[in-house]
């Protein structure tokens, strides 16, 4: 069955002949193969945060938080469709998730600050929960660039080598002539 996905949608299909998963806008769906639609719409998410300053002081944090996949980011649409394309749009299972990781970061961030840096800049602390994510972002995605150039640059010595020996084989193949030895002294002797 043909399917085709609408301008905030991609298909997610799994099954045979696909490896893990696929993401399109338009596919033929086969026999065997399953499709599902996953909204990429950004959803807001409103949570209050209590968390607790450095000097041991309880705060509640009202905060309100924009998520939806990057649809420009292969991968992170990948891991989108992988971890949430099974839940339902306004499931509390996703808002729970997304709480959970708000929650952990927003804590951990208000521990290391006085109740003054909280308050002073509402706008800061907010920046450096987001900073600190991108961080962790960054660092995972050299990561990723060292491993894949390393595999690159392994994959080309290796190609490099059957290359040198492919021309050395055919080097060894090819049906090679010698003059006769009499043609050899006869030129030996004019050469002289």
């Amino acid at each position: 069955m043909y399917h085709v996905a609408r301008a905030s949608e991609f298909l997610v299909i799994t099954g045979i002949g696909i490896n893990e998963l696929k993401i399109t806008k338009k596919a033929l769906v086969w026999p065997l193969q399953t499709c599902r639609v996953i909204d990429v719409t950004p959803v807001n998410c409103t949570f209050k945060v209590n968390a607790m300053s450095a000097e041991k002081l309880p705060f509640l944090l009202s905060t309100v938080f924009t998520i939806g996949p990057c649809v420009d980011d292969r991968e992170r649409l990948i891991k989108y469709a992988k971890l949430l394309s099974h839940h339902a749009r306004d499931s509390h299972n996703v808002k729970d998730l997304v709480q959970g990781v708000i929650e952990g970061e927003t804590r951990v961030l208000a521990t290391s600050m006085t109740m003054d840096e909280i308050f002073k800049g509402t706008k800061d602390f907010k920046k450096e929960v987001f900073d600190k994510k991108t961080q962790m972002e960054a660092a995972n995605q050299a990561k990723i660039n060292v491993s894949e150039a390393k595999m690159k640059g392994e994959i080309g010595s290796k190609e490099r080598e059957g290359l040198t020996h492919q021309n050395a084989a055919k080097i060894d193949a090819e049906p090679r002539s010698y003059p006769p030895k009499g043609m050899v002294m006869e030129r030996k002797r004019r050469l002289k």
